[in-house]
């Protein structure tokens, strides 16, 4: 069903009150429309009643909108999803039960939050987090009410809210988790300026190095006495061929051919248990 967004009320013979209940301006008469759409069966005798219940009371779904303007969504959407509130209030409510407003405010107020909890976070956060954030805010502005009150501290709202304080600055984390910063945001500490990017870590290459030592720690063992010696000679204590040659009394080529086989028969080992299965 389409819905008027136009906020022009009904007529003032339509907004008449029933006894001994206290409604706003925008809350209108329509009881009998109500009990009426009871008897009708489905058809369109019945949808233009109810398009015509929904338009008559779209004023106070506008009106509930505006609560919460300035919490970061447009008011024309804020309408729309207080419409849908007040449709699927319309559709459920039964007249036995009592007086629509008291049924349709909460209803369209819930579909608002929900809409705020649902579609509004752009970082999942959950329901718990969310409800301690609504007390943190309704605290901070009960707190501030008088003109030049300082910002309170978390002790502070701690005291007002009976939270904790780990509880308060979960509260005042999530104030901040509606909208999230671009990798590319500028930011500046004194005169410098540089991205939010730029704060953040990149892959460490130890990482790799533990990988690759305890893959190669077992085939290093099986090597021979004189091969082991050989490439610890050569690569931790950073001597020459020539060098390792002199001490062992062979010669160089020879010495390279033992460190070409000796890496090539640990590199081989190292993959090959690499590939079994459960490695």
């Amino acid at each position: 069903m389409p819905i008027d967004m136009s906020t022009s009320r009904p007529a003032a013979s339509t907004r008449t009150a029933a006894p001994g209940r206290r409604t706003h301006d925008d809350a209108p008469d329509t009881a009998g429309h109500f009990v009426r759409l009871t008897t009708l069966p489905d058809g369109p005798e019945r949808d233009a009643l109810r398009d015509e219940v929904v338009t008559a009371w779209l004023p106070m779904a506008h009106r509930i909108a505006g609560r919460f303007r300035d919490r970061g969504e447009a008011v024309e959407d804020l309408r729309q999803v207080a419409a849908l509130g007040l449709v699927k209030a319309v559709d459920r409510y039964e007249p036995d039960r009592g007086a629509f407003e008291s049924y349709a405010v909460p209803t369209i107020t819930g579909e608002i939050k929900r809409h705020f909890r649902d579609r509004m976070w752009a970082l999942r956060v959950p329901r718990r987090v969310q409800d301690l954030r609504n007390k943190v805010r309704t605290a901070r502005r009960e707190l501030t009410e008088n003109p030049g009150t300082p910002e309170p501290s978390v002790r502070d709202i701690a005291a007002h809210t009976g939270l904790t304080e780990d509880e308060v600055t979960a509260g005042l984390e999530a104030l901040e988790s509606y909208s999230t910063l671009s990798l590319d945001a500028e930011l500046r500490a004194g005169d410098d300026a540089y991205s939010l990017a730029d704060t953040l870590g990149g892959p460490d290459a130890s990482f790799d190095v533990v990988v690759d030592r305890e893959s190669a720690r077992q085939g290093l063992r099986s090597l021979p006495e004189r091969e082991r010696a050989i490439l610890y000679m050569r690569y931790f204590e950073d001597m020459t061929q020539s060098r390792i040659a002199d001490r062992l009394g062979i010669s160089q080529m020879h010495v390279s051919r033992l460190i070409s086989r000796s890496c090539a028969r640990v590199r081989r080992e190292a993959l090959g248990r690499r590939d079994e299965p459960g490695a």
